[in-house]
């Protein structure tokens, strides 16, 4: 029997808590071992450092560490980690740039260390179906709506807000994650405008126009003033029925009006996340698909800026 991989799990902030300490606890191959904060928090009172320096000076033993810090800072966190001979777990999205990601995805290999650059909604119960059943059809248009309230899902998270922290594109990159999975051809961005709130650095909503390498249109439209209920949806029509995935994925409906699946839970992916890093990690391989991040930075390459009225918690 492999023994249980070692990891060390740093920045620990909501995500951490609500979804990769319970995940990792239910993985009898990963055992939690240490926590990395400059506040020194930790979980279930488990050794905490205040950065990766300290934890290769513990003497504890590690074998791999899970990133959950802004992605404007993993780039060094990750590079050091794989310096230092650990295998790296990438919170989404996996870095602030391609050319971030590119160079650990290089480093990774050069050291023999398995990267995964994490996509939790690609874990949803209804994803897996919803492709299945795609990869037979001819699509004629996608619809992604990703609607949220911004003050319920990163309370006072200042550093989304900043240049570099994505916007409403932090929760928009797992509609991305998903229909980067799901749609059988690639899809390529045509336009986009991007509502800043006049007094930050990063946009409050976005209108994005894609097409996809058979002409047929993918239209997505983020927002994160969303009150009441919040929209998580991608609508595929096709040359036999329109499929709906609902709530990040959790819900699938067929064309005949079926669900052969319903999972309540919105956030039920981070056990399917560490079953596959473990895999990875045993097998000597890595897992880094940029294609979501890569949608996010063309939506910003291309996209026009619009100014709209300041935002406050």
């Amino acid at each position: 029997m492999t023994a249980p991989i070692r990891l060390a799990l740093v920045g620990i902030g909501k995500i951490a808590r609500d979804q990769h300490v319970p995940a990792i606890a239910a993985n009898p191959d990963i055992t939690l071992v240490a926590c990395v904060s400059r506040s020194g928090e930790t979980v279930d009172d488990l050794p905490s450092v205040l950065d990766l320096a300290a934890l290769a000076a513990s003497g504890i033993d590690v074998d791999a560490v899970a990133l959950c810090t802004p992605p404007q800072v993993r780039y060094p966190a990750a590079a050091e980690a794989i310096a230092n001979g650990w295998h790296v777990f990438l919170e989404k999205p996996p870095g602030a740039t391609l050319a971030e990601v590119a160079a650990l995805a290089d480093a990774a290999d050069a050291a023999g260390i398995s990267l995964f650059a994490s996509w939790h909604s690609r874990y949803a119960p209804g994803v897996a179906p919803a492709r299945d059943w795609l990869a037979a059809r001819t699509i004629g248009r996608v619809t992604i709506t990703w609607r949220e309230d911004v003050r319920v899902w990163h309370p006072g998270q200042a550093w989304i807000w900043e240049a570099g922290g994505f916007g409403v594109f932090d929760p928009g990159i797992n509609a991305l994650s998903i229909a980067t999975h799901i749609l059988p051809r690639p899809f390529l961005i045509e336009r986009a405008v991007l509502d800043f709130p006049a007094n930050r650095d990063a946009p409050i909503a976005a209108r994005v126009d894609f097409r996809d390498t058979a002409g047929a249109p993918v239209a997505m439209d983020l927002d994160w003033r969303q009150e009441g209920p919040q929209s998580w949806d991608i609508v595929v029509e096709t040359d036999q029925g329109t499929l709906r995935l609902a709530k990040g994925g959790a819900e699938l409906t067929f064309p005949d009006g079926s669900t052969p699946m319903s999972h309540e839970g919105l956030h039920g992916e981070y056990p399917g996340l560490y079953a596959r890093f473990a895999e990875i990690v045993q097998a000597g391989t890595s897992d880094v698909d940029v294609a979501p991040l890569r949608h996010v930075a063309d939506a910003f390459l291309r996209g026009r800026r619009v100014t709209v009225e300041a935002f406050e918690e």
